[in-house]
């Protein structure tokens, strides 16, 4: 599933087309995605023109003109295609060979007042959209009980130890859950912990002291969240499996990965000799390096 940075990497594709246009027409050739579409889906977004377009966690939310927001999920296979008047879709090859765009899966449609073509595709359709007031969108089924955005500057040593105070929880298992950090995903928070030198099992609690203050390896993971995050943005995410970018192109981060889908490979710290190594914690691969990473 696409995480934080590949979800910021498409809004920031789809805003140049999208932010100050009108919705000329709206085409839903399929009633549902995951869920239904809402009613009169179509008709409630013709003419309305999108004011904002910002990123929560890994929702896609388009203001509209008329006090709605459009919120939008990827899914596992969701993507957007962006056709300019006049010029085909910039979709290289290599977006054929690896993820395969078929038109059957072209399920919303939207033509913007430039001339301009937006489409969403999504061949497992694990994605949707949904139509909410923007006044109550924090309070809505999709963000209410949402944690912070680890991007954003709430994020902090002494926020993580705040969080996580007591906890026993496995570290990794505390910073995806999305009640506490919202957008954190499983090959982000690998290469977070391996920066930091954080064991995934750690317990969450052991970043905070007795009394609630963080210790300096809260500090140091916060930042390096943070710092994380913007490295795969600014290299516009990484390509697993199904995931591109709103202009077909795909995400490179993965090819600056420290430890994540490396199982016996060489650690790749200077000096350490160790292979690295997998566990699965709540269904999910953590990849980790013993020897760097302590608990």
């Amino acid at each position: 599933m696409p995480e934080l940075p590949e979800v910021e990497t498409v809004r920031r594709g789809l805003e140049p087309a999208m932010l100050g246009e009108r919705f000329a027409s709206v085409e839903q050739r399929r009633p549902d995605l995951r869920f239904p579409l809402p009613e009169r889906f179509a008709e409630r977004l013709t003419g309305r023109r999108v004011e904002a377009l910002s990123r929560r966690a890994k929702y896609l939310i388009a203001d509209l003109d008329d006090g709605q927001a459009l919120v939008m999920h990827l899914g596992m296979s969701g993507r957007f295609v962006v056709e300019a008047p006049g010029t085909p879709p910039t979709e290289p090859g290599a977006y054929y060979n690896e993820i395969g765009r078929h038109l059957v899966h072209d399920h919303v449609v939207f033509h913007l007042g430039s001339g301009a073509r937006v489409t969403y595709n999504d061949v497992r359709r694990f994605g949707f959209m949904d139509l909410v007031p923007r006044a109550g969108l924090e309070s809505s089924r999709h963000f209410a009980g949402m944690g912070i955005e680890p991007l954003g500057n709430e994020l902090s040593g002494e926020l993580l130890a705040k969080l996580f105070s007591g906890k026993i929880a496995p570290l990794k298992a505390a910073l995806l859950d999305q009640r506490l950090i919202a957008g954190l995903g499983n090959i982000y928070v690998c290469e977070a912990l391996f920066r930091a030198g954080l064991h995934p099992e750690a317990e969450a609690g052991s970043l905070a002291t007795p009394a609630g203050k963080p210790r300096e390896k809260a500090r140091l993971l916060a930042q390096i969240i943070r710092e994380v995050l913007e490295e795969a943005v600014a290299a516009g995410g990484s390509t697993l499996r199904d995931f591109a970018h709103a202009d077909g192109s795909l995400g490179y981060f993965q090819h600056r990965f420290r430890v994540y889908d490396r199982e016996g490979e060489p650690c790749v710290t200077p000096g350490c000799g160790h292979l690295v190594k997998r566990l699965v914690q709540s269904g999910r691969s953590t990849f980790y390096c013993e020897r760097c990473q302590r608990r």
